[in-house]
């Protein structure tokens, strides 16, 4: 039986229902009558793009809450790759001391464009890092920040459906940005007293980013959070009073 190359948005939709449950390309190919070869593909790579002349509908997230997260660990640490070809590659690099984040973010793509992201090891001049890469056509239209060069020197403002992604989920979205660019750590310092040295120790959050505008996004939602912060120095905003370290654990957790 001649089945044709040709696969509609609908096909691949039909096929894409199976994803994510366990079940392998051969078994979606045969439930579906499409090759398993195609299959392989939609999976990688996303569903076939439309025909050229027709009209794409504009990409709104139907998971604001998962979308507040990739958004901040895309401005933190993602990029697209060959965003003006057909299939543009989103890359994340993520500290390997961290395989959950790089988990929930693999998820999270998942969960937005349907493409599986592929996850390696790899040597930065940093050193060790975990390398996400995922393909879809969405890309440009899920991130439209992308742009040539480094994100410090270009401008960086958020759309007005992504603002309100952001409104919704104010702590997905630092989640994202701590997760991608921040750390907590323990300050330390000693002062001498009548009674000899003493030592005092607190914990504070760093969020390190080069670039002004990334730096004001995070601002703008501790502010919209209720939580203090401070610029420590060009490139660094800390936030180190009690009540809010506090709060800010709750909304990030511990990184893993």
């Amino acid at each position: 039986m001649f089945v044709s190359n040709r696969r509609t948005p609908d096909e691949a939709k039909n096929a894409q229902a199976f994803f994510g449950q366990g079940m392998s390309d051969y078994e979606i190919a045969r439930l579906t009558n499409v090759s398993r070869s195609t299959i392989q593909r939609w999976r990688t790579h996303g569903p076939p793009r439309r025909a050229r002349g027709t009209i794409q509908p504009m990409w709104r997230p139907a998971e604001p809450d998962v979308y507040s997260y990739l958004l901040g660990i895309y401005l933190g640490d993602g990029y697209l790759a060959r965003a003006s070809t057909p299939s543009p590659v989103l890359e994340i690099s993520l500290d390997p001391k961290y395989p959950m984040i790089a988990g929930e973010c693999s998820a999270s793509i998942w969960q937005l464009a349907q493409v599986q992201a592929k996850v390696s090891q790899r040597k930065t001049p940093r050193g060790e890092a975990i390398r996400l890469v995922a393909t879809s056509p969405l890309w440009p239209s899920i991130f439209p920040q992308h742009g040539p060069g480094k994100k410090h020197e270009r401008e960086i403002a958020l759309e007005a459906w992504q603002q309100s992604a952001v409104d919704q989920f104010p702590g997905q979205f630092l989640r994202g940005l701590i997760h991608s660019d921040g750390c907590r750590v323990v300050n330390r310092f000693q002062v001498h007293l009548a009674s000899g040295p003493h030592e005092y120790a607190y914990p504070r959050y760093f969020f390190t980013n080069l670039s002004s505008d990334i730096q004001g996004l995070f601002c703008a939602t501790c502010d919209r959070l209720d939580l203090r912060w401070t610029q420590s120095s060009h490139k660094n905003i800390s936030v180190s009073h009690r009540r809010r370290v506090a709060r800010l654990d709750e909304i990030v957790g511990p990184k893993a």
